[in-house]
């Protein structure tokens, strides 16, 4: 199968710059598998689609202020650090800009001094590990120094930290949102909980290389970049309970579907696990777990928008995107979302 496979024309005015206000304001298009019909609704909606009984699947990864602005010790350089995965209390796996200045042994100063690091070693494509040395706590360093990790294609300063946060986020770690759970309020998980669905968390953090661009033609030579992902026995136990009773799984975004679909057993029925995870979803792929998809829209040609083809249906999953366009929904991090069952 071929990149070009999943490719479509986006006019750049669809990039959402701003997320909506409230969170759950923003479109909700429903794609029905069976009927084949689209459905064009407002987020809070969700709840007509809900049944008692289901299981609703939430990522409650927290992003940190990731991105690091700084210097090069002697040459004085400007430099930029975004943290990837932590390998140690001190040792992190980055990308730095520009790539090329930060060869092993240079060292990087930030904060005037606050904050030091030095490059300790090169991955494999094309990150550095870098070595930090402060006194004091790192997080609290890091929360006065860092900024959130926005995606490039937003181009203003977000005011409120807090807005590329989903409302659930707990556990520091991600380098990037899991997106499609921007949308839900307190209020609204509220009335879903009411509903008697069952809400349950999980934790996969996310790294970049979900939104990595795939520079391979042939899709199946694409390699991913490891996550850290984590399922307790309790959510195990209870998510498999719901499938022997033919209760519907319903994912919230594809880390949170990537993760179950990891940790699913040959049985379809889910292990208590963590670990690393770099599975990647495509055409062709049999979900064991995950019976309804929330997620929203995605880049052209990206492994995203393949894992969501391997859900629906690649033509299925291009139409709708063709009418997202005509419709004017908007795209990516803080755009529209879809629903999937």
């Amino acid at each position: 199968m071929q990149a070009s496979d999943f490719d479509f024309e986006l006019p750049e005015n669809l990039i959402a710059q701003h997320p909506a206000e409230p969170r759950d304001s923003s479109r909700l298009m429903v794609v029905d598998r069976r009927s084949d019909e689209l459905s064009h609704r407002v987020f809070s909606d969700i709840i007509d689609y809900l049944d008692p009984g289901d299981v609703l699947v939430l990522n409650n990864t927290r992003v940190i202020p990731a991105r690091l602005f700084g210097r090069r010790e002697g040459t004085g350089g400007r430099v930029e650090v975004l943290l990837l995965v932590r390998q140690d209390i001190d040792s992190w796996e980055v990308l730095v800009k520009p790539s090329k200045k930060a060869r092993v042994g240079g060292k990087l100063v930030f904060g005037g001094g606050v904050l030091r690091a030095e490059v300790t070693g090169e991955t494999e494509d094309g990150g550095r590990i870098i070595r930090f040395q402060y006194d004091g706590l790192f997080e609290q360093i890091l929360d006065k120094l860092g900024s959130m990790p926005l995606p490039p294609y937003i181009t203003e300063a977000l005011a409120d930290r807090e807005r590329y946060q989903t409302v659930y986020a707990k556990e520091e770690g991600s380098a990037a949102a899991p997106t499609a759970g921007l949308h839900f309020t307190p209020e609204l998980l509220e009335k879903i909980r009411g509903k008697q669905v069952e809400v349950l968390e999980i934790l996969l953090h996310v790294g970049l290389g979900t939104f990595r661009p795939v520079k391979v033609e042939k899709i199946e030579e694409h390699k991913m970049h490891s996550e850290y992902f984590r399922i307790t026995p309790e959510v195990s136990a209870r998510i498999n309970a719901a499938k022997r009773e033919g209760r519907r799984v319903i994912a919230v975004g594809t880390t949170a579907t990537r993760t179950l679909e990891s940790a699913a057993g040959p049985d379809g029925l889910l292990e208590a696990k963590e670990g690393w995870t770099d599975i990647f979803i495509y055409p062709g792929y049999r979900f064991k777990l995950v019976d309804v998809l929330l997620t929203n829209f995605h880049f052209p040609k990206s492994t995203l928008i393949m894992l969501v083809s391997a859900f629906a249906g690649r033509e299925r999953i291009l139409e709708a995107y063709a009418e997202a366009v005509r419709l004017n929904y908007r795209f990516y991090s803080f755009g529209d979302a879809m629903l999937i069952i």
